[in-house]
């Protein structure tokens, strides 16, 4: 399974793109929302809406043929509780996810990132602290966020962001440093790729506390079409 690589900071992915309002994009807009950032061909989404139509879920990605794809799938399911959308996560969901109802935001799910390994490609990483910031402001305390890759250099710096903002903590008794086990109803086609190898899968969930969110950072990379 082969990962294709988008940069993030060339000037194309640096504009931000205005997204729909939840009532334009969900029949019923006032239900739990579930984010899934790098959402990629979305078919664990399709099989999750379908599981759980009690929640709206919402898959964003960078890779626009994706995106169209997963869309003509949910279209062809006719599922009105899922929706799949092109854009930057980093730069075009802090204004979204600001504007969210108070909570409205139930989950938020990042899986199997691009792994940037390079020190100076840190930045391309998805969660940033700009991003980190609104999220936080969005969840309510209890609500969750849940990271996963297999791909040490991918979330080690990830969860390392989100403890030092202090806004979440680790369920009780959950393992240190990585949970066995997979809190979702399902598996990413990756996570099952992966464990069919034999690899491991590396897992946090975090919960949001009662600590007040840090200000949104500024954030203005440079743009860059370096590979």
């Amino acid at each position: 399974m082969v990962r294709q690589h988008v940069n993030p900071l060339s000037r194309f992915h640096l504009v931000p793109r205005p997204l729909p309002a939840p009532p334009e994009l969900f029949a019923a807009a006032d239900l739990p929302l579930h984010l899934d950032i790098g959402c990629a061909r979305g078919r664990f989404l399709l099989a999750l809406a379908q599981q759980d139509p009690h929640r709206n879920h919402l898959g964003v990605e960078i890779r626009r043929p994706l995106v169209e794809a997963a869309e003509a799938d949910r279209q062809a399911a006719g599922l009105t509780n899922l929706r799949f959308l092109f854009c930057n996560a980093t730069i075009s969901l802090q204004d979204w996810l600001g504007a969210l109802p108070a909570g409205r935001l139930a989950l938020v799910t990042i899986q199997f990132p691009d792994p940037w390994f390079k020190t100076k490609h840190r930045k391309r990483q998805v969660l940033q602290p700009p991003l980190l910031a609104v999220i936080a402001a969005a969840l309510a305390p209890g609500r969750e966020l849940f990271l996963q890759s297999d791909v040490l250099g991918a979330i080690e710096p990830m969860v390392s962001l989100v403890e030092a903002s202090g806004c979440f903590e680790r369920p009780a008794g959950d393992a240190r440093p990585w949970r066995s086990d997979n809190p979702l109803a399902l598996p990413t086609e990756r996570e099952t790729y992966v464990l069919n190898q034999g690899l491991p899968v590396y897992r946090v969930l975090f919960r949001r506390n009662e600590a007040a969110p840090p200000p949104p950072a500024a954030s203005s990379p440079s743009p860059t079409a370096s590979p």
